[in-house]
């Protein structure tokens, strides 16, 4: 069939171009905006008239920070997905407005502090997006984040920083104002995961004891994995809070799978959960007790309990059974009967009010963020910009699940906080954060590569990164050189004594021990083998060692890090396919050192 009057002919073997789709964010970020307004507005029309400034201040501040976000992303990722904006932001319209709505019957103010931190988790996602340009910077800090999160899981131990706020001991108070370093562990925990599992992949995958069809990782590939269920069991114990417990595992086990695809390592970490959990109930009072308020939540004694009873569980059931299908209306329920309506329960407020589908078109919303990082995951090309980008997807899709699991006594109540919705500056903090993060990296994930003709300057940044290759090699072979001196020098005595003594037994027959006469026969017609035993029957040959390491060093100029000849090495340098052998162990050793080249190709 022909094409189309008018119609260009479309190349052979040409992908369409990446579009930025920046336009489309636009508009749905309108769309967003008018969701949070709208349903501020409605949750008391009267406000309109009462010269309350809350509307517009909330108003003002999504509308503003989406717009600067948006600008943020046109100038240094252009190419970022254009969906995962629009959808935070009205996630965050949402639960401000809900929020209000609650302060209106409880006479808080937590609504005004919850639209400072947007403002503030806003801009700290804009300084994320505009100084991190090539999210795979972050793995040079892979172990740096892990002494980081130590440290930030720490903070609420220490006495006259930590705070203890309903049993858990998960916030610090500087000036008067508290402050979750959990929240932020999650995100430096995720990036150590992300670098350790990308790093020691194979090791894991190909290393260890095959058992029938499951090969079983080594102990030394497990540490990570017990470090990890040891700091959840220390969370636990120490700042007795569930949820954060069963976050941080579960994020490893999740990232682990993802790296691996290995299924033996869920069962691994289903079994450490419950050697943990069973330990845990055993021991400590707060777990036994809300292990009893889920599995005896309607028994009067249970539910009359205080502190620790079943009431906060069994009122928010009560909330979502009167929503029924379509809800009672914003502003028409009563979600001020349930403790902590505004963070830990607010998905039940959310239920009664909007009903089913109101609350499964927010389930969806969630879901939309986290299926757009898992593309971004697949799509990106290293591997772990696909950990990172899949670790922090997993992050809010679990913490998403443990929290309506726990409002609707599929598992325990745990206290964690909905994403981007729930009254908390921490929380929505690094949330944004982490919505940054996938932004950056579904940037890199989608920008095109352009294969066409190379200009100048992608000759030169070509030309500059194979120097740098070329460079990091030199500084290979002299480590090589010198792993190779230490090692002579710890060659114990003891041989260095027994060749002494064969150069000894060897100079009294008046010839070197390797010295073989003209036209290499030993008298008698011997072979050298025969004449070396007969000559020396209680001693063994060794080869000599070389004195000099110059003997060794055209071996090491010919492997990864060398050059072929001395020609090579006077005008090129290397050739271009040993330059490129040696780009993998120059992006493991320095991932920031690429740049990206105005064209979207990736240097």
């Amino acid at each position: 069939m022909s094409a189309p009057a008018g119609a260009l002919p479309r190349e052979e073997g040409v992908e369409p171009r990446q579009k930025p789709r920046r336009l489309t964010e636009l508009l749905l970020l309108v769309v967003a905006v008018g969701i949070g307004v709208g349903a501020n507005v409605l949750v008391d029309p009267e406000q309109l008239g009462s010269g309350d400034p809350h509307i517009l201040l909330s108003g003002l501040v999504l509308g503003i920070g989406a717009l600067v976000l948006h600008v943020v992303l046109r100038l240094r990722a252009k190419y970022a997905d254009p969906y995962v904006l629009p959808i935070v932001v009205a996630l965050n319209g949402l639960g401000i407005a809900m929020i209000h709505r609650i302060d209106l019957t409880t006479d808080q103010t937590a609504a005004s502090s919850q639209v400072v931190w947007t403002a503030v988790a806003m801009t700290a996602a804009g300084l994320v997006l505009w100084f991190l340009k090539d999210h795979r910077v972050l793995r040079r800090i892979t172990y740096i984040c892990l002494l980081l999160s130590g440290l930030l899981l720490l903070l609420p131990l220490l006495p006259g920083l930590g705070l203890e706020l309903n049993g858990a001991r998960i916030w610090i108070s500087v000036g008067g104002r508290t402050f979750q370093p959990g929240e932020v562990a999650k995100i430096t925990l995720a990036v150590f995961f992300a670098g350790y599992l990308s790093t020691n992949r194979d090791l894991i995958l190909l290393a260890g004891k095959k058992v029938g069809p499951v090969r079983l990782p080594r102990f030394r590939d497990l540490a990570p994995m017990f470090a990890a269920w040891i700091i959840a069991i220390g969370v636990l114990v120490f700042q007795r809070d569930l949820g954060s417990a069963i976050l941080f595992f579960g994020l490893f086990v999740a990232m682990i799978y993802l790296a691996t695809s290995r299924l033996s390592w869920i069962v691994i970490g289903l079994l450490l959960v419950a050697v943990g959990g069973f330990f845990a109930s055993q021991v400590f009072g707060h777990v036994a007790a809300r292990l009893d308020s889920w599995l005896n939540a309607f028994d009067p004694e249970v539910y009359n309990r205080a502190p620790g009873g079943s009431g906060q569980i069994v009122q928010g059931l009560f909330g979502l059974s009167s929503g029924g299908l379509f809800g009672q209306g914003l502003g028409q329920g009563r979600p001020d009967l349930v403790s902590y309506a505004n963070s830990d329960m607010i998905m039940t407020a959310f239920g009664e009010e909007l009903g089913l589908i109101g609350l499964s078109a927010v389930l969806v919303l969630f879901f939309l963020f986290v299926t757009r990082g898992f593309r971004a995951a697949l799509g990106t090309r290293d591997a772990f910009g696909k950990l990172l980008a899949a670790g922090l997807s997993a992050v809010i899709v679990l913490q998403l699940f443990v929290v309506v699991g726990g409002v609707t006594r599929l598992i325990p109540l745990t206290g964690l906080t909905t994403p981007f919705m729930s009254a908390g500056g921490s929380s929505l903090l690094s949330n944004w954060i982490i919505a940054a993060i996938v932004l950056a990296i579904s940037h890199t994930a989608r920008r095109p590569v352009v294969t066409g003709p190379a200009t100048e300057a992608d000759l030169a940044e070509v030309a500059a990164h194979e120097a740098a290759l070329r460079e990091a090699a030199r500084r290979d072979d002299e480590e090589r050189a010198e792993r190779l001196e230490r090692r002579r020098d710890r060659r114990p005595r003891k041989e260095t004594g027994r060749t002494g003594e064969e150069t000894g037994t060897a100079g009294e027959t008046g010839a070197p021990a390797d010295a073989e006469p003209a036209g290499g026969a030993r008298p008698g017609g011997q072979d050298p083998g025969t004449a070396q035993r007969s000559a020396r029957p209680g001693t063994v040959r060794r080869p000599a060692v070389p004195a000099d390491t110059a003997a060794t060093e055209p071996i090491a100029a010919a492997g990864p890090g060398g050059r072929r000849d001395a020609e090579d090495a006077d005008h090129h340098g290397g050739t271009p396919t040993e330059a490129m052998s040696r780009l993998t162990d120059q992006d493991r050793r320095d991932p920031g050192g690429s740049r990206s080249t105005e064209n979207g190709g990736a240097s």
